[in-house]
Protein backbone atom coordinates (compact mmCIF):
# COMPACT_ATOMS: atom_id res chain seq x y z
CA UNK A 1 0.00 0.00 0.00
CA UNK A 2 1.21 3.79 -0.77
CA UNK A 3 2.03 5.63 1.75
CA UNK A 4 1.10 9.34 1.85
CA UNK A 5 3.01 11.56 4.61
CA UNK A 6 1.39 14.49 5.89
CA UNK A 7 3.75 14.76 8.85
CA UNK A 8 3.88 18.39 10.52
CA UNK A 9 8.07 17.61 10.87
CA UNK A 10 10.08 16.14 9.88
CA UNK A 11 8.89 16.57 6.61
CA UNK A 12 8.10 14.90 3.57
CA UNK A 13 11.01 15.24 1.05
CA UNK A 14 11.29 14.50 -2.54
CA UNK A 15 12.03 10.75 -2.66
CA UNK A 16 15.05 11.46 -5.18
CA UNK A 17 16.41 14.02 -2.66
CA UNK A 18 15.76 10.43 0.27
CA UNK A 19 17.85 8.63 -2.39
CA UNK A 20 20.51 10.91 -3.42
CA UNK A 21 21.51 11.47 0.24
CA UNK A 22 21.19 7.60 0.66
CA UNK A 23 23.52 7.21 -1.95
CA UNK A 24 26.47 9.95 -0.85
CA UNK A 25 26.35 8.31 2.88
CA UNK A 26 27.46 5.17 1.17
CA UNK A 27 30.06 6.76 -0.11
CA UNK A 28 30.73 10.38 -1.06
CA UNK A 29 31.10 11.44 -4.61
CA UNK A 30 32.90 8.24 -5.32
CA UNK A 31 35.99 8.94 -2.54
CA UNK A 32 35.07 5.89 -0.86
CA UNK A 33 34.32 7.48 1.82
CA UNK A 34 30.62 8.10 3.62
CA UNK A 35 29.06 11.63 4.02
CA UNK A 36 28.53 11.12 7.51
CA UNK A 37 32.35 10.17 8.16
CA UNK A 38 34.25 12.50 6.08
CA UNK A 39 35.69 16.01 7.66
CA UNK A 40 33.64 19.05 7.04
CA UNK A 41 37.03 21.13 6.31
CA UNK A 42 37.71 19.18 3.31
CA UNK A 43 38.01 19.63 -0.01
CA UNK A 44 35.26 17.36 -0.77
CA UNK A 45 32.40 19.28 1.57
CA UNK A 46 33.60 22.88 0.91
CA UNK A 47 31.37 22.52 -1.98
CA UNK A 48 28.15 21.73 -0.72
CA UNK A 49 27.84 24.23 1.94
CA UNK A 50 29.17 26.88 -0.99
CA UNK A 51 26.58 25.36 -3.42
CA UNK A 52 24.11 25.80 -0.80
CA UNK A 53 24.18 29.37 0.74
CA UNK A 54 24.37 30.16 -3.21
CA UNK A 55 20.72 28.51 -4.39
CA UNK A 56 19.15 30.41 -1.25
CA UNK A 57 20.63 33.26 -2.63
CA UNK A 58 19.09 32.46 -6.10
CA UNK A 59 15.83 31.39 -5.14
CA UNK A 60 15.13 34.27 -2.61
CA UNK A 61 16.80 36.40 -4.67
CA UNK A 62 19.00 37.34 -1.52
CA UNK A 63 20.68 40.71 -1.74
CA UNK A 64 24.74 41.04 -1.60
CA UNK A 65 24.85 42.26 1.60
CA UNK A 66 22.78 39.23 3.40
CA UNK A 67 24.86 36.31 4.72
CA UNK A 68 23.60 32.40 4.81
CA UNK A 69 24.41 30.51 7.31
CA UNK A 70 23.61 26.50 8.41
CA UNK A 71 23.57 26.32 11.77
CA UNK A 72 22.90 23.90 14.94
CA UNK A 73 20.56 24.19 17.62
CA UNK A 74 17.58 24.35 15.68
CA UNK A 75 14.69 27.65 15.58
CA UNK A 76 14.34 26.97 19.24
CA UNK A 77 17.81 28.16 19.85
CA UNK A 78 17.40 31.26 17.59
CA UNK A 79 14.81 32.41 19.47
CA UNK A 80 17.42 33.59 21.94
CA UNK A 81 19.88 34.21 19.68
CA UNK A 82 17.67 36.96 17.87
CA UNK A 83 17.36 39.34 20.88
CA UNK A 84 21.07 38.51 21.63
CA UNK A 85 21.98 40.16 18.11
CA UNK A 86 19.23 42.60 17.63
CA UNK A 87 17.95 43.62 20.64
CA UNK A 88 18.89 47.15 21.93
CA UNK A 89 16.47 48.93 23.29
CA UNK A 90 13.03 47.04 22.71
CA UNK A 91 11.67 44.57 20.04
CA UNK A 92 7.89 43.68 19.53
CA UNK A 93 7.02 40.71 18.24
CA UNK A 94 3.55 38.90 17.02
CA UNK A 95 1.77 36.77 18.52
CA UNK A 96 0.39 34.12 16.70
CA UNK A 97 1.04 30.32 18.12
CA UNK A 98 2.68 28.51 20.37
CA UNK A 99 6.38 29.19 18.51
CA UNK A 100 5.78 33.04 18.76
CA UNK A 101 4.83 33.01 22.50
CA UNK A 102 8.46 30.22 23.19
CA UNK A 103 10.41 33.35 20.97
CA UNK A 104 8.57 36.16 23.34
CA UNK A 105 10.07 34.28 26.38
CA UNK A 106 13.10 34.17 25.32
CA UNK A 107 13.47 38.06 24.30
CA UNK A 108 12.13 39.23 27.50
CA UNK A 109 14.97 37.74 29.25
CA UNK A 110 17.08 40.20 26.97
CA UNK A 111 15.24 43.35 27.21
CA UNK A 112 11.97 44.94 26.89
CA UNK A 113 9.36 43.72 24.43
CA UNK A 114 6.15 44.78 23.28
CA UNK A 115 3.21 42.23 22.04
CA UNK A 116 2.30 44.45 19.16
CA UNK A 117 -0.91 41.92 18.28
CA UNK A 118 -1.95 38.60 19.71
CA UNK A 119 -4.85 36.07 18.29
CA UNK A 120 -4.78 34.18 21.06
CA UNK A 121 -7.94 35.18 22.46
CA UNK A 122 -9.29 32.75 19.61
CA UNK A 123 -7.29 30.31 20.30
CA UNK A 124 -4.45 31.28 17.96
CA UNK A 125 -6.97 30.72 14.91
CA UNK A 126 -6.75 33.90 12.71
CA UNK A 127 -4.16 36.63 11.94
CA UNK A 128 -4.28 39.77 13.51
CA UNK A 129 -4.82 42.71 11.62
CA UNK A 130 -5.02 46.40 11.64
CA UNK A 131 -2.61 46.73 14.71
CA UNK A 132 -0.04 49.40 15.11
CA UNK A 133 3.58 48.85 14.99
CA UNK A 134 5.78 51.36 17.15
CA UNK A 135 8.34 53.38 15.12
CA UNK A 136 11.01 52.75 17.91
CA UNK A 137 11.32 49.06 18.05
CA UNK A 138 14.39 47.35 17.07
CA UNK A 139 12.41 45.24 14.96
CA UNK A 140 9.20 43.40 14.67
CA UNK A 141 9.32 39.49 15.05
CA UNK A 142 6.85 37.15 12.89
CA UNK A 143 6.19 33.44 12.37
CA UNK A 144 4.85 33.67 9.28
CA UNK A 145 3.71 30.16 9.00
CA UNK A 146 1.66 28.66 12.58
CA UNK A 147 2.12 24.61 12.15
CA UNK A 148 -0.11 23.85 15.30
CA UNK A 149 -3.18 26.25 14.10
CA UNK A 150 -3.14 26.13 10.76
CA UNK A 151 -2.33 29.90 9.73
CA UNK A 152 -0.04 31.69 7.71
CA UNK A 153 0.87 34.84 6.76
CA UNK A 154 1.05 34.81 2.75
CA UNK A 155 2.67 38.33 1.93
CA UNK A 156 6.03 40.19 4.03
CA UNK A 157 3.64 42.78 5.82
CA UNK A 158 4.66 47.04 5.40
CA UNK A 159 5.66 47.68 8.43
CA UNK A 160 8.26 50.91 9.65
CA UNK A 161 10.29 48.61 11.35
CA UNK A 162 12.69 45.79 10.10
CA UNK A 163 11.83 42.62 9.79
CA UNK A 164 12.78 39.42 11.80
CA UNK A 165 10.90 36.37 10.70
CA UNK A 166 10.66 32.37 11.99
CA UNK A 167 9.92 30.46 8.49
CA UNK A 168 10.65 27.24 9.74
CA UNK A 169 7.60 25.76 8.31
CA UNK A 170 7.03 27.91 4.81
CA UNK A 171 10.88 28.45 3.84
CA UNK A 172 10.75 28.59 0.08
CA UNK A 173 7.32 27.88 -0.42
CA UNK A 174 6.95 31.45 -1.70
CA UNK A 175 8.66 34.74 -3.00
CA UNK A 176 10.14 36.65 -0.25
CA UNK A 177 10.66 40.14 0.25
CA UNK A 178 14.25 39.15 1.80
CA UNK A 179 15.66 42.84 1.96
CA UNK A 180 12.40 43.67 4.41
CA UNK A 181 14.23 41.43 6.99
CA UNK A 182 16.66 42.19 9.13
CA UNK A 183 17.17 38.00 9.83
CA UNK A 184 15.18 35.30 8.35
CA UNK A 185 15.51 31.97 10.26
CA UNK A 186 14.08 28.35 10.63
CA UNK A 187 15.11 24.94 11.57
CA UNK A 188 14.84 23.05 8.08
CA UNK A 189 13.28 19.82 9.01
CA UNK A 190 9.53 21.85 8.14
CA UNK A 191 10.46 22.54 4.36
CA UNK A 192 13.89 22.03 3.81
CA UNK A 193 15.88 18.81 5.25
CA UNK A 194 16.03 16.29 7.49
CA UNK A 195 16.41 17.67 11.27
CA UNK A 196 19.54 18.95 12.75
CA UNK A 197 20.58 21.89 10.64
CA UNK A 198 19.05 25.37 11.43
CA UNK A 199 18.88 28.26 8.19
CA UNK A 200 19.52 31.44 8.47
CA UNK A 201 19.92 34.62 6.47
CA UNK A 202 20.86 37.64 7.91
CA UNK A 203 21.90 41.19 7.02
CA UNK A 204 25.49 41.74 7.58
CA UNK A 205 25.67 45.67 8.73
CA UNK A 206 22.67 44.52 11.09
CA UNK A 207 25.12 43.03 13.61
CA UNK A 208 27.49 44.61 16.04
CA UNK A 209 24.64 47.37 16.98
CA UNK A 210 24.17 45.65 20.47
CA UNK A 211 26.14 46.41 23.80
CA UNK A 212 25.92 43.37 25.56
CA UNK A 213 28.73 41.08 25.46
CA UNK A 214 27.35 37.94 23.12
CA UNK A 215 28.71 34.71 23.91
CA UNK A 216 31.12 33.13 20.92
CA UNK A 217 28.84 30.41 19.44
CA UNK A 218 25.54 32.64 19.89
CA UNK A 219 27.08 35.40 17.82
CA UNK A 220 26.04 35.73 14.66
CA UNK A 221 29.11 37.24 13.51
CA UNK A 222 31.29 34.24 14.53
CA UNK A 223 29.37 31.91 11.75
CA UNK A 224 29.22 34.95 9.23
CA UNK A 225 32.91 35.42 9.44
CA UNK A 226 33.87 31.39 9.71
CA UNK A 227 31.19 30.09 6.53
CA UNK A 228 29.13 28.07 8.98
CA UNK A 229 32.29 26.39 10.09
CA UNK A 230 33.54 27.51 13.18
CA UNK A 231 32.27 24.61 15.13
CA UNK A 232 31.37 21.21 13.22
CA UNK A 233 28.28 21.91 11.01
CA UNK A 234 25.56 18.87 10.58
CA UNK A 235 27.50 17.62 7.21
CA UNK A 236 24.60 15.23 6.27
CA UNK A 237 21.35 17.49 7.02
CA UNK A 238 23.28 20.26 5.04
CA UNK A 239 23.43 18.05 1.89
CA UNK A 240 20.20 16.82 2.22
CA UNK A 241 19.01 20.57 2.34
CA UNK A 242 21.49 20.98 -0.80
CA UNK A 243 19.71 17.88 -2.57
CA UNK A 244 16.30 19.75 -1.75
CA UNK A 245 17.14 23.15 -2.94
CA UNK A 246 18.58 21.59 -6.55
CA UNK A 247 14.79 20.06 -6.72
CA UNK A 248 13.32 23.63 -5.98
CA UNK A 249 15.48 24.57 -8.37
CA UNK A 250 14.20 22.02 -11.18
CA UNK A 251 11.05 22.73 -10.68
CA UNK A 252 10.81 26.26 -11.61
CA UNK A 253 11.53 27.65 -8.61
CA UNK A 254 9.73 29.40 -5.26
CA UNK A 255 7.29 30.67 -8.28
CA UNK A 256 6.27 26.96 -9.12
CA UNK A 257 6.61 26.06 -4.99
CA UNK A 258 4.12 28.50 -4.56
CA UNK A 259 1.65 27.94 -7.07
CA UNK A 260 1.29 24.38 -6.44
CA UNK A 261 1.19 25.21 -3.05
CA UNK A 262 -2.20 26.95 -3.30
CA UNK A 263 -3.47 24.03 -5.89
CA UNK A 264 -2.59 21.67 -3.03
CA UNK A 265 -4.77 24.05 -0.27
CA UNK A 266 -7.79 24.64 -2.72
CA UNK A 267 -8.26 21.07 -3.39
CA UNK A 268 -8.13 20.26 0.53
CA UNK A 269 -9.85 23.17 1.59
CA UNK A 270 -12.58 22.76 -0.60
CA UNK A 271 -13.10 19.36 0.75
CA UNK A 272 -13.30 20.40 4.08
CA UNK A 273 -15.28 23.10 3.52
CA UNK A 274 -18.16 20.30 1.17
CA UNK A 275 -17.75 17.64 3.25
CA UNK A 276 -20.84 17.72 5.42
CA UNK A 277 -18.45 15.89 8.24
CA UNK A 278 -15.49 18.57 8.69
CA UNK A 279 -15.04 22.25 9.03
CA UNK A 280 -11.67 23.81 9.37
CA UNK A 281 -10.73 25.38 12.04
CA UNK A 282 -9.55 28.90 10.59
CA UNK A 283 -12.62 31.13 9.64
CA UNK A 284 -10.60 33.42 7.02
CA UNK A 285 -9.92 31.97 4.57
CA UNK A 286 -7.09 34.52 4.29
CA UNK A 287 -5.21 33.77 7.05
CA UNK A 288 -5.42 29.98 6.14
CA UNK A 289 -2.21 28.11 6.09
CA UNK A 290 -1.48 26.39 2.72
CA UNK A 291 1.18 24.78 4.31
CA UNK A 292 -0.55 22.78 7.47
CA UNK A 293 -4.07 22.71 6.86
CA UNK A 294 -6.25 22.03 9.63
CA UNK A 295 -9.39 20.53 10.38
CA UNK A 296 -11.98 18.53 12.93
CA UNK A 297 -14.91 16.64 13.02
CA UNK A 298 -18.40 19.01 13.58
CA UNK A 299 -19.20 18.74 16.83
CA UNK A 300 -22.70 16.11 15.71
CA UNK A 301 -19.93 13.58 14.48
CA UNK A 302 -17.30 14.00 17.15
CA UNK A 303 -17.57 10.38 18.10
CA UNK A 304 -15.81 9.42 14.85
CA UNK A 305 -12.69 10.99 15.56
CA UNK A 306 -10.80 7.69 15.96
CA UNK A 307 -12.73 6.00 13.48
CA UNK A 308 -11.83 8.85 10.88
CA UNK A 309 -8.36 8.24 11.83
CA UNK A 310 -7.79 4.80 11.67
CA UNK A 311 -9.98 4.53 8.04
CA UNK A 312 -7.63 6.94 6.87
CA UNK A 313 -4.63 5.49 8.26
CA UNK A 314 -5.73 2.13 6.84
CA UNK A 315 -5.52 3.95 3.47
CA UNK A 316 -2.20 4.84 3.79
CA UNK A 317 -2.61 8.45 5.31
CA UNK A 318 0.14 9.04 7.92
CA UNK A 319 0.65 11.87 10.08
CA UNK A 320 -2.96 13.59 9.50
CA UNK A 321 -3.19 13.86 13.29
CA UNK A 322 -4.07 17.04 14.77
CA UNK A 323 -1.28 18.53 17.26
CA UNK A 324 -1.97 17.58 21.09
CA UNK A 325 -2.95 21.08 21.99
CA UNK A 326 -5.62 21.57 19.51
CA UNK A 327 -6.93 18.01 18.35
CA UNK A 328 -8.73 17.12 15.46
CA UNK A 329 -6.91 16.64 11.84
CA UNK A 330 -3.75 18.33 10.60
CA UNK A 331 -2.22 17.19 6.99
CA UNK A 332 0.96 19.04 6.32
CA UNK A 333 1.23 19.93 2.36
CA UNK A 334 5.12 20.90 2.29
CA UNK A 335 6.74 21.24 -0.98
CA UNK A 336 6.99 17.78 -1.53
CA UNK A 337 3.73 16.86 -0.85
CA UNK A 338 2.27 15.86 -4.28
CA UNK A 339 -1.40 16.75 -5.52
CA UNK A 340 -1.74 12.78 -6.32
CA UNK A 341 -1.12 12.90 -2.65
CA UNK A 342 -3.78 15.62 -1.11
CA UNK A 343 -6.34 13.56 -3.64
CA UNK A 344 -5.83 10.66 -1.59
CA UNK A 345 -6.93 12.31 1.16
CA UNK A 346 -9.70 14.20 -0.29
CA UNK A 347 -11.04 10.65 -1.69
CA UNK A 348 -10.34 9.40 1.48
CA UNK A 349 -12.88 11.97 3.42
CA UNK A 350 -15.45 11.37 0.78
CA UNK A 351 -15.39 7.65 1.18
CA UNK A 352 -15.66 8.46 5.03
CA UNK A 353 -18.59 10.53 4.14
CA UNK A 354 -20.61 8.38 2.14
CA UNK A 355 -20.52 5.43 5.27
CA UNK A 356 -21.90 8.03 7.75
Amino acid sequence: MKKYNFNAGPCILPREVIENTAKQILDFNGIGLSLAEISHRSKNFQPVIDEASALVKELLDVPESYSVLFLGGGASLEFHMIPMNFLVKKAGYLNTGVWAKKAIKEAKMLGDVVEVASSADDNYTYIPKGYEVPTDLDYLHITTNNTIYGTELHNDPDVPVRLIGDMSSDFLSRPVDVAKYDCIYGGAQKNLSMAGVTFVIVKDDALGKVDRQIPTMLDYRTHVDKGSMFNTPPVVPIYTALENLRWVKAQGGVEAMAKIAKERADLLYGEIDRNKLFRGTVKNEEDRSYMNICFVLNDEYNDLQQEFFDFATARGMVGIKGHRSVGGFRASCYNAQTIEGVQALVDTMKEFEAQH
